[in-house]
């Protein structure tokens, strides 16, 4: 069910059953921003059925956090711009030459273009494996991109970071919220889950920078800027 942070700023919660990231909103006056496009058209038209029950608009851009499938395959449900680093856009293309068949899904285990966990929940997600399409974005930037839908701004950072490099944070100035993403999470694709330690320390250091009271990650409730750099400290020391 959607969720309200400020007069401005919803969410959808994430849903680990098939790895359902969480899903951003930001209503201006003159367009709307979603934040992450989510795992599958289904997954985006949940969200769209949520604003139009609560009587706000459908969005007119999808920023996209990092390019993994979770956040990423919802975008042929959707009729807004993608925008997405530059990072994120060629990862992108590459995956619009994956197949998806069993033989293709295990030659990328093999060659570590993929991992288990993300193949198992693909499968979930999609009982039809033909039904996987992917779409390019539309807008690329480099580091930072200002889109200004009235009466407030959505800041799109790349901060890299542990989970992979091409992770962009979504900064509400003027609502004090800040989604995440999953930069706030582990490196999931080189051996086991862990914190690389400089990764982690230049992550925190780019989040400090930031003026936000309220960090929404792609698969946690929402923190508290003192919690949520309580627990990247606390990772930081392992």
């Amino acid at each position: 069910m959607l969720q309200q942070l400020t007069d401005r700023v919803f969410f959808l919660p994430c849903d680990p059953a098939t790895d359902r990231p969480c899903l951003g909103y930001l209503r201006g006056d003159r367009f709307s921003v979603m934040i992450d496009a989510g795992n599958s058209p289904a997954h985006a038209a949940l969200l769209l059925e949520e604003l139009r029950g609560a009587g706000l608009p459908r969005p007119r851009f999808v920023a996209l956090t990092h390019w993994h499938w979770d956040h990423t395959f919802g975008l042929p449900g959707l009729d807004a711009a993608a925008a997405a680093c530059s990072r994120t856009g060629r990862m992108l293309e590459r995956m619009l030459g994956w197949k998806w068949d069993d033989a293709s899904m295990a030659e990328r285990l093999r060659a570590g273009e993929d991992i288990l966990f993300c193949d198992e929940m693909i499968r979930r997600e999609y009982p039809d494996r033909g039904k996987i399409a992917l779409r390019p974005a539309d807008l690329l930037f480099e580091d930072r991109l200002d889109l200004l839908p009235g009466g407030c701004s959505c800041r799109l950072l790349r901060v890299g970071g542990p989970h992979s490099d091409d992770c962009v944070t979504a900064l509400i100035p003027e609502e004090g919220v800040l989604f995440l993403g999953d930069a706030y999470c582990e490196d999931m694709h080189h051996g086991e889950p862990h914190y690389p330690r400089a990764a982690t320390e230049r992550l925190i250091s780019s989040l400090r920078a930031l003026d936000f009271t309220v960090a929404v990650g792609g698969h946690c409730p929402p923190l508290s800027r003192a919690d949520l750099f309580g627990y990247l400290e606390g990772v930081e020391k392992r």
